[in-house]
């Protein structure tokens, strides 16, 4: 019997196909499921680096985005935080003479009408000038913005910048200074501190100043007085807390806006209580008497001088009061009534080099030390020409030129316990301790000079100074200003410097006249006695209150130790 025949159910090429297709499928699901995986650790990946950015990353997208939200300038506030200056939008307004298609002379007549600097024809002429972009006004006003705008003139591109805001105004513009039309510190702290204002990492916190407002606004008010009453050419004040340094209040005049600050007359753009440089006269005499005790040239309030119609220097030349004792005196009656004759003795006691030491350590030789860049070096006769009769003039308040906030600086130095300590304009605290300072006077000397200073208001040509329950020490200073080279018998500088309270110093103050005229009301008289002392009380009396200090009448210097040397004139 012959074996079945095998029946084909398909074709070899068939099944050849059907196994390709085969293998051709398996290829693709291993390359799907590497694809697969490869996708997946990339996702992982990622979910991985977010991970960690978020937990331990510097977040420097998220930087990036807070910077966007910080002014463009740090702001400027006052020890309390009252904003002194701030950073706002501008309109700045241009011109695009390309892109002009209305009218031109139509266009010129309406610039002329709402931007009179120019007339129509010269307006005109800008519009047809080959420039691409012409600024017509940057922190331009929105009304002129708003009216330039309802030209409807393609040509005229309106934008908006980063502008300066003075929200004060006037108010302690020489200490804030002012920006440039870039945006940069041009003046004031404002230059000194453009760094800080300007970069990133710290402009998005204000910059505190040691300012107080409402003090610097008492001390500005009554300036501006006493400069309007005397016809003053100008006027300065400086008030610092003498165991910190900070100045609590600084003031220039004529008064600068510094919102305007590129357009202000010259006169008012100086900063006469660090750029300006006087002889300030008898203020100077206090440093002499505590130089004297200090090297035990004088011993007592009560040691004598004798004060007579007048005194020879070495050089020959005379020293005279304006109202000679006629008779001996001691130290206590050469301060009370300003003695040039005795001061100058007490100078020649304490010789020339420890006064020299005693100036240089007070910063009376060199540059006044603050953070200002507008700061003056004091003037006086060069060392190698500095004999006693130097030595002796500079005793009494002349041959040496100093700043308001020199002076300042030196009673802060005297009524401190000794310690002389730059200036500061920064609000004191934990970023910006109080400076280590240096010793200049012992701290026997800088007590027994309260007494001394408080004489002078008390019973002396200070009297004008005093503000009743707030126990002021001051001395007035009367110096003739130099006139083409020589000294003037009719201008003055008029200057009164101060301490108070007298019993427990904390707050020095000089307030300085320039060129003050007599009045009827000070029969005549432009000396300091009469103009920059009252003003001083004055200004005692307004800014005692807010600094904490209260009125107390049962409260005074020890003033035993200079009272029993004072003779009673009948």
């Amino acid at each position: 019997m012959n074996a079945p025949t095998p029946v084909l159910v398909a074709r070899p090429e068939r099944l050849k196909l059907v196994g390709q297709r085969r293998q051709l499928l398996g290829i693709m699901h291993q390359r799907l499921m590497v694809g697969m995986l490869i996708f997946g650790a990339v996702i992982g990946a990622i979910v991985l680096r977010l991970t960690w950015l978020g937990l331990f990353g510097d977040h420097a997208g998220r930087q990036s985005i807070a910077s966007t939200n910080l002014p463009s300038r740090g702001d400027i506030v006052d020890r309390d935080g009252q904003p002194l200056a701030r950073t706002i939008d501008s309109w700045t307004v241009a011109l695009q003479p390309s892109k002009v298609i209305g009218d031109k002379k139509a266009l010129a007549v309406e610039l002329s009408r709402l931007m009179p600097e120019k007339d129509p024809a010269g307006w005109l002429a800008e519009i047809n000038s080959a420039k691409s972009f012409i600024y017509l006004r940057r922190r331009a006003a929105p009304r002129l913005v708003q009216a330039l705008n309802a030209l409807g003139e393609p040509g005229i591109a309106l934008s908006r910048e980063p502008d300066r805001l003075y929200p004060q105004t006037d108010l302690a513009a020489h200490v804030l200074g002012s920006t440039n039309i870039d945006g940069h510190g041009a003046s004031g702290m404002e230059r000194a501190m453009d760094k800080q204002l300007s970069e990133a990492g710290t402009r998005g916190q204000p910059l505190v100043l040691s300012i107080d407002a409402g003090v610097q606004q008492a001390l500005e008010h009554e300036l501006l007085a006493a400069k309007a009453q005397f016809n003053a050419l100008g006027a300065a004040g400086v008030l610092l807390d003498i165991h910190t340094g900070e100045v609590l209040a600084m003031t220039s005049l004529p008064q600068l806006n510094p919102n305007i600050a590129g357009n202000s007359d010259p006169e008012a753009q100086f900063n006469r209580a660090t750029l300006g440089v006087f002889e300030l006269g008898s203020t100077f005499k206090p440093f002499t008497v505590a130089m004297a005790l200090d090297t035990g040239a004088v011993k007592s309030m009560g040691q004598m001088y004798p004060c007579y119609d007048r005194f020879l220097r070495p050089n020959g030349r005379a020293v005279t009061d304006t109202h000679p004792f006629g008779r001996p005196c001691s130290v206590a009656e050469i301060m009370m009534e300003s003695s040039n004759i005795g001061t100058a003795q007490i100078a020649g006691q304490v010789g020339t080099e420890p006064m020299r030491r005693f100036l240089e350590g007070m910063g009376f030789l060199g540059k006044v030390e603050v953070e200002l860049p507008e700061r003056a070096r004091s003037l006086t006769i060069p060392k190698a020409s500095w004999d006693t009769s130097t030595t002796m003039t500079v005793g009494f308040g002349h041959a040496i030129a100093v700043t308001p906030l020199h002076l300042a600086m030196g009673y802060a130095t005297l009524y401190n316990g000794g310690i002389y300590r730059p200036a500061t304009l920064l609000k004191v605290d934990r970023g910006h301790p109080v400076a280590k300072g240096r010793r200049v006077f012992s701290e026997e000397t800088s007590y027994k000079m309260r007494s001394l200073l408080r004489l002078v208001v008390t019973k002396g040509t200070g009297k004008k100074a005093d503000a009743i329950g707030y126990r002021v020490g001051g001395k007035t200073g009367t110096a003739e200003k130099i006139i083409g080279g020589r000294y003037s018998k009719t201008v003055n500088i008029t200057s009164f410097a101060g301490v108070f309270p007298m019993d427990e110093p904390r707050y020095a103050m000089v307030v300085m006249l320039d060129e003050p005229k007599g009045t009827a009301d000070t029969y005549g008289f432009r000396t300091a006695g009469w103009n920059a002392a009252p003003t001083f009380g004055k200004v005692v009396s307004r800014i005692a209150p807010m600094l904490g200090v209260r009125p107390d009448m049962k409260r005074d210097a020890n003033m035993s130790e200079v009272l029993p040397f004072v003779r009673e004139e009948k």
